[in-house]
């Protein structure tokens, strides 16, 4: 699937294609994945359902490309360096910070909100959304992290269980009122806080034993 942010826009098949992903972002965040049809999206932007299902044969379909969309967007985080030659915490504290600064976006909040509430009737959509970003991104940290622990680096131990640990101390603190919507989001000096606390809680816990 081609990323609607990499075709040329002065297609018209590729302006009908990213219309089409838009008007369901739109719908799927407003209306939930049970309640949008594929016949108000084709009704929105235009044109027959006919149309519709030629770019997408099904609302499945259609959500995944609002997924890749938004990843497109807003995951540099699969595409962020990690040197080997910098120290551990260095690399820790960017990521961490790029991290909380886009899981805490927008429509990475809504998506996510999205899954989490059409989870349990429609758990496909949750592996959708999991395939897509964070396992992706996840997998290649612990890639890094793996190669630290060979270097000595970190202690030897489960590279993705590490991974795991270190992405759930960043999102403790101001990820959790993003979530909610409540006022202390806000906040954004919390932010580099709260991962200056989980980079340093991490690396007493995956240091190199003595």
């Amino acid at each position: 699937m081609i990323p609607d942010s990499t075709v040329a826009l002065d297609d018209p098949a590729a302006q009908r294609r990213k219309a089409f992903v838009d008007a369901a972002r739109s719908a799927f965040f407003a209306h939930g994945y049970a309640g949008t049809t594929m016949s108000s999206i084709a009704s929105k932007v235009g044109g027959s359902k006919t149309t519709l299902w030629s770019y997408f044969p099904s609302k499945e379909d259609l959500f995944e490309a609002v997924v890749d969309d938004i990843v497109e967007q807003y995951g540099q985080l699969l595409s962020i360096e990690l040197p080997l030659d910098e120290p551990v915490q260095d690399v820790l504290h960017r990521f961490g910070n790029l991290l909380v600064t886009k899981l805490t976006a927008t429509p990475i909040l809504s998506l996510y909100r999205l899954v989490v509430g059409e989870a349990e009737r429609f758990p496909h959509l949750a592996e959708t959304f999991y395939d897509r970003g964070p396992r992706r991104g996840k997998a290649r940290t612990a890639e890094w992290v793996a190669e630290k622990m060979v270097r000595g680096e970190l202690r030897m131990g489960d590279p993705m269980r590490a991974v795991q640990q270190f992405t759930g101390l960043c999102q403790s603190g101001i990820y959790q009122f993003a979530l909610l919507g409540l006022p202390e989001a806000r906040d954004l000096a919390r932010l580099r806080a709260d991962v200056d606390d989980a980079v340093d809680t991490f690396y007493r816990a995956w240091k190199p034993g003595d």
